[in-house]
């Protein structure tokens, strides 16, 4: 996903433009001092992020949100200020941001916010249909997510509401199942279905073994740790 940083601090955009860097599936498409840098760089780069800073030296950020969502319904925002004026945070949620966060703002923090956001548009952009349990994944995830405390155990990438999610699905692939069936399953890429179970054979919660098949390379197959695969 290629991200535009509306940022007029220099220091500050280097820092969040490193952060991108470092979270998988992710990549800086450029950076922007200015509105009018904003709107130029638009024009000229493929975004579909863009972390938005509220004091533009020549504009409001949520000022531009009107006519983001007018040009570019597409592309989605986070809001990344050191406001904590409530009437700009519902200005923003009334525009459509998909999250508000208060600077400064942490590497664990920016790693989990913006991995949840990839894992929600996955879930939308995989499926042709949803079923409630991906819309309750989808919805539960911003309802959960102030409880911080519950992920400060977990590494950077991995949130506990998904990570529940996927131990269900585990507990009854005692056939094995790969990380696209897992993905699938999950309504998201095989990307993060991968670094879900991985993280559980870490955990000795899963276990992986490689299935040859008759033609091709081996699959890596997880299955719950307590069950054997069939030989």
């Amino acid at each position: 996903m290629k991200v535009l940083i509306a940022e007029d601090d220099f220091r500050i955009a280097a820092i969040h433009a490193s952060y991108i860097q470092q979270i998988e599936g992710f990549q800086v498409a450029g950076k922007a001092k200015s509105a009018k840098d904003m709107w130029d760089a638009l024009q000229k780069e493929q975004v579909d992020l863009i972390l938005l800073d509220v004091y533009m030296p020549d504009e409001l950020g949520t000022k531009l949100l009107p006519l983001l969502r007018e040009r570019y319904p597409e592309i989605d925002v986070i809001i990344i200020t050191a406001a904590t004026e409530t009437t700009l945070l519902r200005d923003a949620l009334q525009y459509g941001v998909v999250h508000y966060l208060i600077k400064p703002v942490t590497a664990q923090k920016f790693a989990q916010v913006l991995t949840e956001y990839k894992e929600k548009k996955d879930i939308i952009n995989s499926k042709d249909e949803v079923n409630q349990t991906m819309i309750d994944l989808f919805f539960g995830q911003m309802q959960e997510e102030p409880k911080e405390k519950d992920d400060r155990d977990l590494p950077t990438g991995i949130n506990s509401l998904t990570l529940d999610k996927v131990k269900t699905l585990m507990a009854s692939e005692n056939n094995g199942i790969t990380a696209e069936e897992l993905g699938e399953k999950m309504g998201a890429s095989r990307t993060t279905a991968r670094r879900y179970v991985e993280y559980l054979v870490t955990t000795g919660e899963c276990r992986a073994e490689l299935a040859y098949g008759i033609i091709g390379r081996p699959e890596r197959k997880y299955y719950p740790a307590k069950k054997q695969a069939e030989s």
